[in-house]
């Protein structure tokens, strides 16, 4: 018997219906590996809350596997409760005018606490 092959986009979707806040990057919030990255984990660690993420670059199925799923083409992607968000630039945008922080929080509250996510890159 062979083994199926695995399904990156159920995957995908698995890790984002678990995960109120999830943020697909390149690195870690600790190490990002580009500006735009790192620039999404400033803007997240200014707001407070806990998120899950998924490093595309140590996950090389998922990284060419998420654009199909989510119909974005480029990196770090964020989705609150389910939702894609966008990337550094909205993120940053949606920040500056107020937007961000109260969908980060009623993501978490209708979870029932802070993200589950540890903060791994949840491959």
């Amino acid at each position: 018997m062979s083994e199926a092959a695995p399904d990156y986009a159920a995957e995908i979707r698995r890790q984002i219906s678990e995960n109120p806040i999830i943020l697909y990057m390149k690195g870690s919030p600790v190490q990002p590996q580009c500006g735009f990255s790192m620039r999404a984990v400033q803007v997240l660690g200014e707001c407070g809350h806990r998120y899950a993420y998924v490093d595309i670059l140590s996950h090389p199925q998922i990284r060419s596997t998420l654009p199909s799923v989510s119909d974005w083409p480029t990196f770090p992607q964020l989705f609150i409760a389910g939702e894609l968000i966008g990337g550094s630039d909205i993120i940053a945008e949606m920040h500056t005018a107020g937007e961000l922080e109260p969908l980060l929080a009623s993501a978490v509250a209708e979870a029932g606490a802070e993200s589950p996510g540890d903060g791994g890159d949840g491959g």
